[in-house]
């Protein structure tokens, strides 16, 4: 039994808290904390009225690691589930370290002032766990997180040797507005504005943002237009594959997206420079969009459809050449129906919770700094199955 500190109260904390709650067979006492308390206490009382369990509420300022480190040692916290900004990924490891606590994240570092970043930010602190005898996850959501353990099963499970890996994400859901974004804004839009990255024979190629699309037909669900663009796990799978000869990430949009997308972006609101605005207030034309973009969690009304978020692995078995999709649909109004939430955020908090119980009963467990797809991925599945998000594999035959 664990003591586990959930940190963010958006969409994604709210499932990890709905999910942690249904699994008190694990998490003996559950705390949930965010800068905005009332968040948290709207969460706490949703959890009550619908599972008769009781969580703790805190307000949390998690910039700051002493804080993190207090409310750590109050409630004897044994794993951290960070699931707010990625910039506090940094102060929160560090909390985990000097109380060696286990901490996992569901997306990389990043810094306010550069979106561009990469895993050696956290990478570099595992000696550091080590020594303090405990252990970060990093990335365990979907993308990142669920798509790199499918990469694992198939390196494991289905093929002898993988050369090639495509993932795919698409949200066939409507929600009814114009332009929004799933989940919080700032960050959605920082990284959609990066340049497209993909691994192929031996090196990094980079392209424009939004420069190769094609149209893919997703499982169940239909064809849409998917466009290339830099996703963080593909760092970490090509570095854990070596074997891997191309590796890439498409995500559709709608024609309508693309074109709110489009047109924002031509007049500047994207940028993330601060500029004077009044006297002694200074905002990025970013950071002011995403104030006035509807909050992901209000998107709940009206949400309807599926998301449909998979992996297509080639490889090699018994010396013939094959090719595997594996892939998990997410229903929209089975996800608000249970928890509140939609797929989005659905698809990412229950894989954190899934992280973190295997932790806590030392499933997957190694002292140091580790990404998903170091660990055994059928432990991962059968939770999955359990805990809603089942996932589906299928051979692609030429």
């Amino acid at each position: 039994m664990a003591n586990l500190l959930i940190i963010g109260a958006g969409g994604v904390g709210r499932v990890s808290a709905f999910k942690a709650a249904k699994n008190t067979d694990t998490f003996r006492n559950i705390v949930l904390a965010s800068r905005t308390k009332s968040k948290c206490e709207k969460i706490a009382k949703d959890i009550k009225e619908k599972l008769g369990i009781d969580i703790k509420t805190y307000a949390l300022d998690a910039n700051k690691e002493e804080n993190v480190i207090e409310l750590i040692k109050k409630e004897n916290i044994d794993i951290v589930c960070h699931v707010a900004l990625p910039y506090q990924n940094i102060p929160i490891m560090q909390a985990c370290i000097k109380t060696g606590a286990a901490y996992l994240d569901t997306a990389l570092a990043e810094t306010e002032d550069n979106p561009d970043t990469y895993y050696d930010l956290q990478w570099a602190l595992d000696e550091e766990f080590k020594k303090a005898k405990t252990m970060a996850l990093l990335g365990c959501g979907f993308d990142p997180g669920v798509t790199s353990i499918m990469v694992k099963y198939a390196a494991d499970y289905l093929l002898d040797k993988i050369e090639a890996v495509d993932i795919y994400d698409c949200n066939f859901g409507d929600h009814g507005r114009h332009f929004a974004t799933n989940f919080d804004p700032e960050i959605n839009l920082r990284e959609l504005n990066l340049p497209g990255k993909y691994w192929e024979n031996g090196e990094w190629k980079t392209t424009q943002p939004f420069e190769i699309e094609t149209k893919h037909s997703y499982p169940e669900c239909g064809e849409a237009t998917s466009i290339l663009i830099w996703h963080e796990e593909l760092e970490s799978i090509v570095k854990h594959f070596p074997s891997l000869k191309r590796a890439r990430f498409f995500m559709c949009f709608s024609d309508k997206y693309l074109y709110h997308f489009k047109a924002l972006k031509n007049v500047g609101m994207f940028d993330i420079k601060p500029i004077k605005i009044c006297e002694n207030c200074e905002i990025s034309p970013l950071q002011f969009l995403a104030k006035i973009l509807p909050d992901p969690q209000e998107l709940v009304t009206n949400y309807k459809g599926k998301t449909n978020i998979g992996v297509i692995v080639e490889g090699i078995k018994e010396g013939k050449k094959k090719k595997y999709y594996i892939y998990n649909i997410c229903n929209h109004e089975k996800a608000i129906k249970e928890t509140g939430a939609h797929c989005v955020s659905y698809t990412t908090g229950v894989p954190a919770i899934i992280g973190c119980k295997l932790m806590a009963k030392k499933i997957w467990w190694n002292e140091g700094v580790h990404n998903v797809e170091e660990f055994d991925a059928k432990p991962f599945f059968e939770e999955m199955e359990k805990q809603g998000l089942p996932i589906k594999v299928t051979e692609i035959k030429e």
